[in-house]
């Protein structure tokens, strides 16, 4: 027996007989286990070795060009009550899915290693973390799950001590892209995946686990899992406030998790911490504050994009001991994307490169590396009991009307602002430009119920003993009429966290909106900044009439997910509405007039 805890043996065999493996490895997540995977992958050619004397430890895993993301169309949420699932999630019976998966998963580890692989979403002995097995016959998703999870002994030790673990089944298939599902069971606690290789899709304990099926778990227990960077922020006191922040895709999220001060703020002594980059699990402490762990032990960065200006810390966090997924390589053999010196010799694809064929690196590549080469991580990373949130900011890409930044009034009143985030769309995306898509909370893709009651649930941390993070909205992406971008960002942002946690700490004014809170006149420190008075004035401008038909259309996006939706949404958004038709008419002002 390789568990002392009865229902993981009975499941690891059942799935055996399924699945039919010419052989079963239990992993122990030891570095002579990871030397032999890598050694396995080398000689079947699922990794290629890059240049070990500039990135030692470092290879390269090409995937199938038809397997290069997540596929959310084939993702599916499988409550009995199709309600349960929402309309931000596509359904299944779960009878029908189960009967489907069955039948794709019968035979289909015939000459493979079955891999056991179990793991624990955050630091090993936190009350915060929960614990999974994911059953895998892809050794590269072994050699992942390794370093983006506490995997192997320690966690099949606190499973068995526990008696309750997350059951994840994951098979490549024949990577056909017709027979690709992802399906999630809430109430089984239980995932299935067939047909894909690709990191979202494969490593189960990252957003299967650490959102669809945290997210359910959360709610029945009382706490939050969130698709959100956690940065700790040190000022010259020594003071340090700790910062959740949820972002749609390429709006900056691992960069702000690595943010680099400006240079007079290093001066003065600020320093930042990298907690997480990507999710976030936040409980109630005994304190009425908000604690939040990390439950990702590593980074699943997209590498395009990372450049020395961009993300400094992230590059030198992949300098070695790295996979890198669909990048290009030099002539040298070295990791190359858009946006590193130097030209790649070779595509993802492996095919000598020609622009004609696109990219050189996949618009999508990954690099899988562990949190702790990262020059900002934090030792709290690892802390049992979590750090505690001073502040959860929400933001999103829009060139007009969001301001810089603002803050919610009360909590009902941030969970609107999350409820309601989202970016609008631009010219490097196909179709229609300035259609503004919603993603409440960024986890559009990612809630494993109904929104309606994800929403209640936020509102529901609002009790009279609850001492909650302050909540703030920042968008860093509005352009004036030249249609250039008005805010530096990357470090600079530091300057806008710094006013937030002014605000916490009760030294700030701000400057009241019927929309929230923003900073008053010399409140945002701008020395050093190439940024006229002017410019800052349009960043913080309040256009009352461009809110009035942004208050309208978000009460048509909330009525989406009646009769669910709390009434308290709605007031909120009646309030708010209600204010903004007692300000005056006025003519729209132009960004650069404002």
């Amino acid at each position: 027996m390789a568990s002392t805890l009865q229902a993981l043996e009975s499941w690891v065999n059942e799935t055996a007989a399924r699945t039919r493996p010419a052989r079963i490895h239990w992993c122990d997540g030891s570095d002579a286990e990871y030397a032999a995977l890598v050694q396995q992958m080398l000689a079947s050619g699922d990794l290629i070795e890059l240049n070990q004397e500039t990135h030692p430890g470092c290879y390269l895993h090409r995937s199938n060009p038809s397997d290069v993301a997540r596929v959310e169309h084939l993702t599916f949420v499988c409550p009995p009550n199709r309600e349960d699932a929402g309309p931000n999630n596509h359904w299944m019976d779960p009878a029908e899915a189960h009967a489907k998966m069955d039948a794709l998963f019968d035979g289909c580890m015939e000459g493979r290693t079955m891999y056991v692989v179990p793991y624990c979403m955050g630091p090993i002995d936190s009350p915060l973390s929960r614990c999974g097995v994911e059953i895998t016959d892809s050794p590269y998703v072994v050699a992942n799950m390794r370093t983006m999870t506490r995997m192997g002994a320690a966690a099949q030790s606190r499973i068995e001590r526990e008696g309750s673990f997350v059951k994840g089944l994951h098979s490549t298939g024949e990577l056909d892209p017709d027979r690709r599902f992802i399906m999630h069971f809430p109430e089984e606690l239980s995932i299935q995946s067939y047909g894909s290789g690709y990191g979202g899709n494969a490593l189960l304990g990252k957003k299967c686990h650490a959102l669809r099926i945290a997210s359910h778990q959360a709610r029945r227990e009382g706490w939050l899992a969130e698709h959100m960077l956690i940065v700790g922020i040190e000022n010259p006191a020594g003071e340090t406030h700790y910062i959740a922040a949820a972002f749609p895709s390429a709006c900056g999220k691992t960069n702000l998790a690595m943010l680099i001060p400006p240079e007079g703020y290093r001066r003065e002594g600020w320093k930042v911490w990298t907690v997480g980059d990507d999710i976030c699990w936040m409980r109630p402490g005994e304190d009425g504050r908000l604690y939040a762990i990390n439950p990702e032990a590593g980074f699943f960065g997209v590498a395009p994009g990372t450049s020395a200006n961009s993300n400094p810390n992230a590059l030198a966090s992949i300098a070695r001991d790295t996979i890198f997924t669909n990048v290009a390589v030099t002539a040298d053999n070295q990791p190359w994307w858009e946006g590193l010196p130097g030209e790649p010799s070779v595509d993802w694809q492996g095919r000598p490169y020609d622009p004609a064929n696109g990219p050189a690196a996949h618009p999508n590549a990954r690099f899988t590396v562990s949190a702790k080469q990262c020059p900002t991580w934090s030792e709290k990373a690892e802390d049992a009991q979590g750090v505690p949130i001073s502040a959860i900011v929400f933001g999103g890409r829009r060139p007009s009307l969001l301001p810089l930044v603002m803050q919610a009034r009360d909590w009902t009143h941030g969970v609107l602002m999350g409820a309601a985030m989202g970016s609008e769309t631009t010219a490097a995306a196909t179709g229609a430009v300035g259609v503004l898509r919603r993603d409440s909370m960024a986890m559009k893709p990612f809630c494993g119920y109904h929104y309606g009651d994800y929403f209640a649930h936020w509102l529901s941390l609002d009790r009279p003993t609850a001492k909650l993070p302050a909540i703030f909205h920042v968008n860093w992406f509005r352009k004036g009429e030249d249609g250039r971008f008005l805010w530096p960002g990357f470090g600079d942002n530091l300057r806008v966290l710094e006013w937030m946690i002014e605000r916490v700490a009760g030294r700030a004014e701000g400057r009241e909106t019927p929309v929230g809170v923003v900073p008053s006149p010399g409140e945002l420190r701008s020395e050093g900044l190439d940024l006229s008075r002017q410019s800052l004035e349009a960043l913080l401008a309040i256009d009352e009439d461009g809110w009035r038909q942004e208050m309208e259309a978000i009460g048509g996006y909330l009525r989406e997910f009646a009769p669910r939706l709390p009434e308290a949404l709605m007031r909120e958004q009646a309030r708010i509405a209600a204010a903004l038709a007692q300000t005056p008419e006025a003519p729209r002002r132009s960004v650069a007039s404002a």
